[in-house]
């Protein structure tokens, strides 16, 4: 199976590039995961509507160019649907059981994702009705992907 996880922006935090780093390195036994950055659009504080909407959809259009046409694309979104860990694992598990052995998580910048992104998108995902910081949502998906994998496994981890 291969993974991408799109994201914008680039990472700077160091313990987060570590934690992401064990998670990717344990997930190499079970699953090609790459995790790819697109940049996000420069833009002042405050915007308007219209100019947040500009901005989504030029950060949308660099998401969807890393996209191949036969990935099974999840959108990570606040009002995406929430699933358990197990429920996760088996919507990755019926997935490759069905011939998409391509999937790609997509994280958006700190606007969200822009309404073509969501057109393309497969499913959305949601981990939680909070907002988190879109570079700590990285981490916090490499360790669930982590975690179905090791489920679909019926490897001792999760708890």
């Amino acid at each position: 199976m291969n993974i991408s996880i799109i994201s914008v922006g680039k990472l700077k935090e160091k313990y987060l590039k570590q934690g992401i780093d064990e998670y990717l390195k344990r997930l190499s036994s079970y699953a090609k995961v790459e995790i790819i950055e697109v940049p996000d659009e420069k833009a002042p504080e405050i915007l308007s509507e219209t100019e947040m909407e500009q901005v989504k959809e030029k950060e949308g259009e660099r998401i969807l160019a890393k996209i191949h046409p036969d990935t099974h694309v999840i959108a990570l979104a606040i009002q995406g649907k929430m699933k358990t860990s197990e429920e996760l694992a088996d919507s990755i598990d019926k997935l490759g059981t069905y011939g998409k052995s391509k999937i790609a998580f997509v994280i958006g910048g700190s606007l969200g994702l822009s309404e073509t992104v969501m057109k393309r998108a497969n499913e959305s995902l949601s981990f939680s009705k909070m907002t988190f910081p879109h570079q700590l949502m990285r981490l916090v998906l490499v360790e669930q992907v982590y975690r179905a994998f090791r489920i679909m496994r019926g490897e001792p981890y999760h708890k």
